[in-house]
């Protein structure tokens, strides 16, 4: 088995998105076990998401709401082309403009 060690580049805005998604499913809505059906998976999930907790500052900032709301609209607007274009709860982003 290679075990070489993988590295994924983040900016920090989509590593700060994706620490608060990963607290929400796993943590917040206990709901980890009905996305990922694969036990297996969740071994670099919690990788990730410790990874995350320990780099991002921003987690710890008494202004995080702002913060992440400021983060995900430079996403928004960086994938879609306009801050206001968001996708819809449940719609498959590939099928988004």
């Amino acid at each position: 088995m290679d075990e070489e060690a993988i590295t994924i580049r983040l900016t920090r805005d989509q590593a700060f998105v994706l620490s608060d998604w990963l607290y929400q499913v796993m943590f917040e809505s206990d709901d980890l076990e009905g996305i990922v059906h694969d036990r297996a998976v969740w071994s670099p999930i919690y990788t990730i998401s410790g990874t995350l907790d320990k780099t991002l500052s921003e987690i710890f900032m008494p202004d995080y709401g702002p913060r992440l709301e400021a983060a995900k609209e430079r996403l928004r607007s960086d994938l879609y082309g306009g801050a206001d274009q968001s996708t819809a709860q449940g719609q498959d982003p590939t099928d988004a403009p």
